[in-house]
């Protein structure tokens, strides 16, 4: 299965999803979204598996540090997108990218799912 873990590399929930994927052994790439950047094509397309207020981590420092204005404007997809090209660290994290589809954020049981490991 190829599969990429979108984040950055200081995080918290990332660290844990990456030491979760090595340790089941589980081939992935790591892509530091801070350093590499983002393609639109890339968030345009897990905005057609996900919906734009799960990708929006709207408890995070970043959205809350945003005016006002900005975060009345991110009411749909469209808006979004251009919001978390703008501030990738608006994105909850890890997007986990797998051949079949996208995953947002990290537990044990989560990923225990997703690789039916149940």
């Amino acid at each position: 299965m190829t599969m990429t873990v979108y984040g950055i590399p200081n995080c918290d929930t990332v660290k844990k999803a990456r030491v979760w994927l090595a340790d089941q052994q589980q081939a992935f790439t790591f892509h530091d979204f801070k350093k590499q950047g983002l393609e639109r094509a890339t968030v345009a397309q897990w905005l057609q598996q996900l919906k734009w207020d799960v990708l929006v981590n709207r408890k995070g420092t970043t959205w809350r540090n945003l005016p006002d204005e900005r975060k009345a404007a991110t009411v749909d997809a469209a808006s979004a997108l251009e919001l978390m090209l703008e501030f990738p660290s608006v994105i909850k994290r890890p997007v986990l990218h797998t051949a079949q589809q996208c995953h947002v954020g990290f537990s044990d049981a989560q990923y225990r799912q997703i690789f039916k490991l149940i």
